[in-house]
Order: C-alpha cells, then structure tokens, then sequence
C-alpha cells in the first residue's frame, strides 16, 4: 500500500488516525505495530515472514548481547554474528541471482531449473536490515538501551510511516518517544501540512514527468534534445518522488508524536558532489558515515591509499545497496572516484574563497555529473546507459532535435520550469528576506500556503482517480 493510493487515503488513513486518538496511552504502540504490519502485508502478504523472522532473530540476539558487558568478546561475537545474518539474509533475497547470474559462466555444469525463475525481493529488505544493524550497533555501543518489550521493538521496526522507502530511522531518536509522547494541534497540522506537501510532490511533478521518462528511457532517444529532455525529467522525477515520500513519512511519524530527522536539503543546489550527498537521502548517507566509514577510520587515517579504500569501500556499498546491476554498480564507484578526488584536492576547502564565477562554473559542472548519473542509475543495461550518453553528448550519430523533442517540450515545459524552480530554495530564501513586520503579516503568508497546498492536494485526488497509480521509485530498493 502505498502513502500516494485511494486505499490509503481513504481508508488505512481515517480508520488508523481515527483509532489511534481514541485509544489510551498504554496500548497506542500495540495499535501502531498492529497497523503498521497491516499496512506491510496489504501488497504482499508473503513478506510478511521474513520481516518477522528478521524482527524475532534481531530481538532475541540483540538482548542476548546486551547481557555481556561493555568491550567482552562474546558481545563483540554476537553483534558479528548480527550483522552477519542480517547482511546474509539481505543478499540472499536481493542479490544471489545476480550472483548466479554473474557465476554462470564459470560453473562447471549449467543449471537444468527453469531460467526465469527468481527470488521475490520482501519489499523494504534493505531498509528495515539497515534499522536492525544500526540498532545491534547502538545497544553493543551503548548510545541505546536494548529494548526488552518485543512489541515496542517490533512497531520500531516496521514503523509504517518508514518501512517501505525510509528514512532510516535511527532507535534513540525513538527511544524516548516509546514511553511517553504528547502529539499537540499544532504538531498535527504540521505534520498534515507536511504530508500533503509530499503528496502534491509525488502527484503533480514525479507522477506527471515519469510519463516523458518512460518513453525516453524505453525506447531510445531519437535526437540530442530528446536524450536531455528524458535526462532532465528523470532528474526532477526521482527528486520529486522521494523527496516526496520523504514528507509523507514525517509528517505521518510527526501525526502519531514521533520526530524525523530530515531526509533532502536541497541537494540540486549543492557546490560540490560531496555536498549533493550531505543533502540526498540524508538518512542512508549518515547511515553509511556512521556505520561503515567511521568505522573503517574515516578521513582519520594516516594513508592516502587507507582513505581511498574506506571512499571507494563506502561507494561500492551504495551502488549494491540500490540494486543488484551492474548500472548500480558502476554508479556508486562514479561517485566513490569524484568524491575521492574531491577530497585529495580539498575541493570544496578551495571554493569557500574562489571567485563567484569559478563557484558558478564548478556548480553547474556538479549539476550536469549528478545528471549523467542519474542516467546510469535509472539504465537497465551497461550499453543502453552508454548509447543513451552517446546521444546525449552528439556522438551517437542522431539529430539535434526531432519531432518528439519540439512535441513533448511544448506539452511538458511548465512541469519542468516548475519542478527547477522548486528544487532550489529560492521561495526559502526569499520567505527569508521579506521585512515581516507583524505575526500578523507571518499568519496571514501561513494561511495562503495552507490553502494553496489544500487546492493543490484536491486535484492531486482528481490526478490520481483518472490515472492510473505509479509506485514510489524507492519501493524498488
């Protein structure tokens, strides 16, 4: 079930909502797991069982290593053992074809079992193990207490507001709030506002330009303008998209008493690459720091070659982290060799006091590497991702513009002006600058945002009744 279908809107969400307030404190978290296993179950009920296998072994093993005291080695041994399973179960549902794929070639004697058959990925996989892991590695650090109530630990972990595309949710952020939470008016409203935010993103802009995504990355592009039209779409698309889920799941967690941290800051408008990835998907980039890279040594190390490999080992993990292609693959170590180089040469140290115009060319080199890659990752294949390039840059042989560039502009250019305009914080950085005088003048700005985001949000529903439902683009990670 998605945040953005009829289904939900009209029926988890008043029933749940409605429940939930009339309920008293003592059992609003059995009503949310409850819920929130309801709502994991709706598209496929056959995940179900490895989400609660994988809440069962983490909780009994957690608490078992939680006995041991602080720097013994049986805590250390059980949180490897942890880890492991969790990595374990992770790569057995979403990457041992690819593995088999990738090994057929050199097995000495090739399967006779039935060519198209594969393992169902559970929905959420990678987002719920990366909660387990961060949770094993909080109580063996001890930054979190081992939760002993199984229910309390179970509603953590699948969290509906989270479970299907993130954020990460971090347990100490939660931990508290587990026992006592308050949700005030005020609080709700913001985070109703905030989820029709979302909403209206995922609808109107992501929904709208996947349609020109489709056909671009589908069939080829005929002429360079087509290939950077397709390019630029799927750039505003897979923002909007999860930019978009990122809001309708804090606002959720925001309307049941949780806090968020939150998931995107701008990231079109960031200086350097390293930066884009300090502002997209804050969550799993803080989760890779925190986890991986730290622990590795970090930038810390003595050695230039130490820091390489913590980078490149950091990038390689993302690229698997998103899917099991070879498109990911190459997309994580594209990121891991800019972003090394980005460190050696101290870039982004050097732009703080270069020239405007060295900052804006520098900028838009980043927009346009951000772009490319966003055609890599959105790829099925290696060569399509490659002959899609090709187009793009004249070289494969096409047009600079054909028919279907000049017709799909014309039909789809406001979406586009619209989509740049709000991905950088300009009405931030003006809402910023205006002389407000008066709360007055504040509520009244308030006000008009509310009903415009309302308006907005009803012909999101009418979008959404005549069309047909696109799944969010994160679902599939």
């Amino acid at each position: 079930m998605a945040f953005s279908s009829l289904e939900f809107l009209f029926l988890f969400f008043p029933v749940v909502f409605g429940i939930y307030y009339l309920l008293p404190k003592g059992i609003k978290n059995y009503f949310i797991l409850a819920a929130s296993l309801f709502f994991y179950a709706w598209g496929n009920i056959q995940s179900l069982s490895v989400l609660i296998i994988s809440f069962l072994l983490n909780y009994v093993l957690i608490l078992g290593m939680a006995e041991f005291k602080s720097g013994s080695k049986g805590r250390k041994w059980l949180l490897a053992f942890v880890i492991t399973l969790n990595v374990g179960i992770l790569f057995f549902y979403k990457y041992w074809d690819f593995m088999m794929e990738v090994l057929k070639p050199l097995l000495p004697v090739q399967s006779n079992t039935n060519q198209n058959a594969s393992i169902a990925i559970p929905i959420g996989i990678s987002f719920f193990t990366f909660k387990s892991i961060s949770y094993a590695v909080d109580v063996y650090r001890g930054t979190a207490a081992a939760q002993r109530n199984p229910l309390y630990y179970g509603m953590y972990i699948s969290f509906f507001p989270q479970i299907l595309s993130g954020p990460i949710g971090r347990y100490p952020l939660m931990e508290q709030k587990l026992l006592d939470r308050n949700v005030t008016f005020t609080a709700f409203s913001q985070g109703l506002m905030r989820f029709v935010l979302g909403f209206n993103k995922k609808i109107l802009l992501a929904d709208i330009l996947s349609n020109l995504v489709k056909i671009t990355f589908t069939t080829r592009a005929n002429s360079v303008g087509m290939a950077w039209l397709g390019a630029i779409c799927y750039t505003l698309q897979i923002y909007y998209d999860f930019s978009g889920y990122s809001d309708m799941a804090i606002g959720l967690a925001a309307m049941l008493g949780f806090d968020t941290e939150e998931n995107f800051d701008y990231p079109y408008s960031s200086l350097t690459i390293t930066e884009f990835w300090r502002r997209w998907h804050i969550s799993l980039g803080s989760w890779f720091r925190d986890y991986v890279y730290f622990p590795l040594g970090g930038s810390k190390v003595k050695s230039k070659a130490r820091l390489l490999f913590n980078l490149f080992a950091v990038w390689l993990l993302t690229g698997i982290w998103h899917g099991a292609n070879w498109t990911f693959i190459i997309w994580g170590l594209m990121y891991g060799v800019i972003i090394s180089i980005e460190k050696l040469l101290s870039i982004p140290q050097k732009l703080k006091a270069a020239k405007p115009a060295i900052r804006v060319i520098y900028r838009v080199v980043t927009l346009l590497t951000v772009v490319i890659g966003w055609v890599l990752f959105r790829s099925d294949t290696l060569a399509f991702a490659f002959h899609y390039m090709k187009t793009m840059f004249g070289l494969a042989g096409q047009p600079l513009m054909d028919g279907s560039f000049q017709f799909y502009l014309s039909d789809y250019h406001l979406y586009i002006l619209l989509g740049i305009l709000f991905s950088v914080p300009v009405l931030k950085w003006l809402g910023e600058r205006i002389p407000w005088k008066k709360g007055v003048v504040f509520n009244t700005a308030c006000c008009i945002y509310y009903i415009v985001e309302i308006a907005l949000f009803v012909v999101s529903i009418s979008c959404l009744v005549v069309s047909s439902h696109n799944p969010f683009v994160y679902f599939n990670f």
